[in-house]
């Protein structure tokens, strides 16, 4: 294959994936990486390279616009971006003394019950009227737009939350994966965030991590700017298209597609874990 006919397939494959990665706040990587590996035979590492660099794209391009409209939680993001570094932190001590085929088996076991919970919905996808006393403290309460004006929503079960996104961080540290799932399914099933809110507070999460882990990468070499040029730019484009269709889906539509999402994800970390088991 030309470097003419890879560059526009890359490019496609990379818009598709940005645009899934702004409408679920999953990162467009979730796509990128295994589409890189598996259908163009990239090198894991340079796929993971241009992975992260799209992963900061879809935060810029995605995240901005949802800061903008008034969706994202900047507050809430910034605090449970504590909780998910220092679980990074404590991931990546712990990579090189733990056996990452179990636990990618048991992480995409926990992440297929989590995509069928979060199909199921709960009873808060409009608003939460429940909030807790750090909550308040914190002013983690907020608003996001709806048609009919501004909803106002309240953030429960902080400190459970907190636990979730330590505990993503450290899995991401582990397997060296992102986190964008548990991040998104923390801030909806735990803390009663409405999901819109969840995802866009996601995506504006995401790209903090992603910058030190393609820090790391570019130290090591494995960023090919003739690939991630055309991944960046293709995600950063499905991103901004993501943008503005979360802005008008209905939030049934969003459940299906991050469960459908995360689906694929678990079955790719279970086969994966089970290969370096056995």
């Amino acid at each position: 294959m030309t470097n003419l006919e890879f560059t526009p397939l890359v490019f496609g494959i990379s818009a598709v994936a940005g645009c899934l990665g702004a409408l679920t706040g999953l990162g467009g990587g979730v796509v990128v990486t295994p589409a890189l590996t598996m259908l163009l035979g990239v090198d894991i590492r340079y796929a993971i390279g241009a992975s992260l660099v799209s992963v900061i794209a879809t935060s810029s391009g995605a995240a901005s616009a949802y800061v903008r409209e008034g969706y994202s939680n900047v507050r809430i993001g910034m605090f449970l971006e504590i909780a998910t570094t220092l679980g990074a932190l404590l991931g990546a001590f712990l990579a090189t003394r733990a056996p990452t085929s179990i636990l990618s088996i048991i992480f995409g076991l926990v992440l297929l019950h989590a995509a069928w919970q979060s199909s199921r919905g709960h009873a808060d996808d409009k608003t939460n009227q429940k909030s807790d006393t750090l909550a308040e403290r914190l002013k983690l309460n907020g608003s996001y737009p709806l048609i009919g004006g501004p909803c106002e929503y309240k953030v429960d079960h902080v400190k459970t939350g907190f636990a979730m996104m330590f505990g993503a961080g450290t899995l991401s540290g582990l397997l060296g994966i992102g986190s964008g799932a548990l991040k998104v399914i923390a801030m909806d099933q735990a803390m009663h965030i409405p999901f819109k809110v969840s995802t866009t507070t996601s995506n504006f999460m995401i790209g903090v991590t992603a910058a030190a882990s393609a820090g790391m990468y570019l130290s090591r070499g494995y960023i090919e700017p003739g690939l991630a040029m055309p991944v960046m730019l293709g995600v950063l484009i499905g991103s901004l298209i993501g943008a503005r269709q979360l802005i008008g889906a209905q939030v049934r539509m969003l459940r299906w597609i991050f469960a459908g999402v995360v689906g694929v994800m678990a079955v790719e970390m279970i086969v994966t874990g089970v290969k370096a088991k056995f």
